[in-house]
Parts: C-alpha cells; structure tokens; sequence
C-alpha cells in the first residue's frame, strides 16, 4: 500500500463530525454565536459554518477561527497551525559553527 495523498481526497466524501455539524446546527435554529471548542482538525467545512467561530486545538492551546464562505471545502487544521516557524539561522553562526 503505497503514499495515496491529495489525488485519492478528490473521490470520497467530505468528513464532517456529526457532533460539530449538531451544535452548528442549533446554534443556527436559535440564533446565538458562541465560541465552539474542537478537537477533529480533519473535519471539513461546509456551509452551514460560514460566521460561526470555531476553537481548533493545535496541540498547545485553541486557537479561535472565524470561518469564511471562502474556506467552505478546507480542513480545520489548515488554519490552526501546530509549528512555529523562527526563521532561519544567521549564516554567521553557521560559519563559526563550522570552524
């Protein structure tokens, strides 16, 4: 079983998590807009999320997303990022590290 990727991502169904999809659901019966906390980084979203924010764990802490109609299709874990990124190091430290 070889390395599928994005190219086998295309032909299934999205994955939303019926629990999250439920509490979006009667937030939008009832009107209110809360802050809900969430673990599924794989969940998809879909419409019915456009305006609500959603708190992704990133492995650390939650980090508050306010969806978009533009990310509709997209994953919640690509806007709550695990790595922080420093920079790269000075090449003077580099060049004594070396010698």
């Amino acid at each position: 079983m070889g390395f599928k990727g994005k190219w086998n991502e295309r032909f299934k169904n999205p994955y939303v998590n019926p629990k999250i999809l439920k509490k979006i659901r009667k937030m939008n019966e009832t009107g209110e807009r809360k802050i809900i906390k969430v673990w599924d980084r794989a969940c998809t979203i879909t419409e019915e999320m456009v305006g609500h924010t959603i708190a992704v764990y990133n492995g650390q802490k939650f980090i508050p997303v306010y969806i978009r109609p533009e990310m509709v299709g997209h994953k919640l874990g690509e806007f709550s990022l695990t790595r922080t990124f420093r920079g790269h190091p000075d090449k003077s430290a580099k060049a004594v590290k070396k010698k």
